[in-house]
């Protein structure tokens, strides 16, 4: 019996937080760290068991996100949290109110290094829509004001790369969506 696809969800502690321009620091422990532009969805209202119908309701904006993996932890450890959420790996921001996206699943979404384009789609690519995370994720886990959903990311990331391309001491990464701006992190090495 095949079972049905479902979103994968991981924790990313607060510790991984980081603003527009605050450096992320590569760990000492990780060789192979990667970057993802994704849209984050920031929740504005308790969402317990919302349908998808009902989902977006509950949004207070948006945010540009790099969600920044540890590719050998991530895979060595055979979960993925620890690898994902090394202090500074979760780069986010600025945040657009939701009333200014009346539609999350048409924006474009970019990945630049060092100023060249590493990542180039849209939101309308994701395996699952805005509305249909949330309510997957509300329909066992109480999704709280303040609490932030990164939502997949597109072709591109340096593990795919043939050779792969990780982050190195000295790169700048820019993450853009269309109609919410930029955030744009340095990489420096702990």
């Amino acid at each position: 019996m095949e079972l049905p696809v479902r979103p994968l969800l991981f924790a990313k502690w607060a510790s991984s937080l980081i603003g527009p321009g605050q450096p992320i620091v590569l760990p000492e422990q990780a060789k192979e760290v990667d970057y993802e532009a994704e849209l984050g969805v920031l929740i504005g209202t308790r969402a317990r068991r919302v349908s998808a119908a009902d989902a977006l309701g509950h949004v207070a904006g948006y945010v540009c996100a790099n969600e920044v993996s540890a590719r050998d932890i991530q895979f060595a450890d055979g979960q993925w949290t620890r690898g994902k959420s090394f202090d500074t790996f979760g780069p986010v921001g600025p945040i657009t109110p939701a009333e200014e996206v009346p539609n999350p699943q048409v924006l474009g979404i970019r990945c630049l290094l060092n100023g060249d384009v590493v990542q180039d789609s849209s939101t309308a690519q994701m395996v699952f829509t805005v509305a249909e995370v949330i309510a997957f994720i509300s329909d066992g886990i109480t999704l709280e004001p303040g609490d932030l959903i990164l939502t997949g990311t597109p072709p591109g990331v340096g593990l795919g790369r043939k050779p792969p391309v990780y982050l190195a001491d000295g790169d700048e990464v820019t993450i853009e969506i269309d109609g919410l701006g930029s955030l744009t992190n340095p990489v420096q090495r702990a």
